[in-house]
């Protein structure tokens, strides 16, 4: 029987990146099996230091450091910068999130990384791209979202706009940095030959907009807030039971029809002011009331079994204790608990794909500040 071997094995990554959306990108190279070479100063990722630290280890840290190899070089140093070009002979693919050019004024651009490897894959996580007029500006998370839109079309109608709970545009940049770099490694095998990936955070929140930006190519007109409604369709989002507060989706003509249904307030499709989304959407603060009225009069659990039950999208506003109880997210593998030497095994998320014959695993804890150096930087150094 053939060995089930992870779908990057064999791949070395150079990962010259820090913080959030360069190591998230190399995490997932490292958890599809990638051997990713984590390259720092002495100083070390600031992540190190960041959050709550267990056993002197920042969890934050160990959660996007997974799968990885640390190396500590001083690329500020001839000597480090000469060490680095050995390392990239060896590697199939280099990463960075410094701001484009900053790799080249380093002495590592375009053509001198061509040369020390035909075939090597880079990818630059960055702020807005590599054209343009904002080349050059610092990216933050929390700036990007305001920059991009997303901001503007996230919170309540009569409330300013909010960011996201989490850093959405780091996260998704990682993740299609992570994307392209696949996509050119599996290009490199028809061709034999490396290219660029360049990952956005602008770029990508932006490529998230979805049917908002849709609607406002085909109109013209700019999306409100909307909080927890739908942009679009109506009814849609909180309803109050007994007990608190039950998440529903009727996303179209069909569900809501079950959704009534299951409510025992079919009827009210009979009635002008509610027959068709465009009547109902100017009445949502009425159909709502109608509809919370109904729902009060049970409990969250009942009504999520019978929604549920009856084909109508519906949940339970969970808090992070819960989701990480719950048992479906324990049957999927998504709260794992990673070992580590002479400590507590960590706990961190699991890996969201699930490949049926070549798994995505956690093989390597993360490294502490230059622990492979000599298994890495020791036979460039005898080279």
């Amino acid at each position: 029987m053939t060995e089930m071997r992870p779908p990057l094995d064999g791949i070395r990554v150079v990962d010259l990146t820090r913080v959030l959306a360069g190591p998230f990108c190399t995490m997932l190279l490292g958890d599809m099996g990638a051997e990713v070479i984590k390259v720092e100063g002495h100083e070390g990722d600031p992540v190190r230091r960041q959050g709550t630290l267990k056993d002197g280890l920042s969890w934050y840290f160990a959660a996007f450091n997974r799968n990885k190899k640390s190396v500590v070089i001083d690329l500020k140093t001839d000597a480090g910068k000469e060490l680095l070009a050995r390392l990239i002979e060896t590697a199939d693919v280099l990463v960075d999130n410094y701001r484009p050019g900053v790799l080249a004024k380093m002495g590592f651009g375009a053509e001198r990384l061509a040369e020390l490897n035909p075939q090597l894959v880079t990818c630059n996580v960055n702020g807005y791209g590599s054209t343009g007029p904002y080349v050059d500006r610092p990216a933050f998370d929390f700036v990007v979202q305001a920059m991009s839109g997303f901001m503007s079309v996230t919170g309540a109608e009569d409330q300013p706009p909010m960011r996201t709970g989490l850093p959405i545009t780091d996260l998704v940049a990682g993740l299609y940095a992570a994307f392209g770099v696949v996509n050119a490694l599996h290009a490199r095998r028809h061709n034999g030959r490396g290219q660029h990936v360049d990952s956005a955070m602008a770029n990508g929140i932006l490529s998230l907009m979805a049917y908002l930006a849709s609607e406002h190519f085909a109109t013209g007109q700019l999306p409100p807030r909307t909080g927890n409604d739908h942009p679009l369709v109506a009814p849609y989002g909180l309803f109050t039971a007994s007990d608190g507060e039950v998440a529903v989706a009727p996303s179209n003509d069909t569900v809501l029809r079950r959704f009534l249904r299951a409510i025992e307030l079919e009827h009210l499709l009979d009635d002008p002011r509610f027959s068709t989304n465009e009547a109902r959407f100017p009445r949502r603060a009425e159909l709502r009331a109608l509809i919370d009225a109904r729902m009060r009069t049970e409990s969250q659990a009942h009504w999520i079994e019978v929604l549920n039950r009856a084909g109508v999208p519906s949940g339970k506003v969970q808090d992070l204790a819960e989701v990480f109880a719950d048992p479906q997210v324990r049957a999927q593998e998504m709260v794992i608990d990673v070992a580590r030497a002479g400590a507590a095994p960590v706990r961190m998320l699991g890996f969201p794909v699930k490949l049926s014959q070549t798994p995505c695993t956690v093989r390597l804890p993360a490294p502490e500040l230059g622990e492979h150096d000599d298994e890495i930087l020791g036979p460039l150094r005898r080279a």
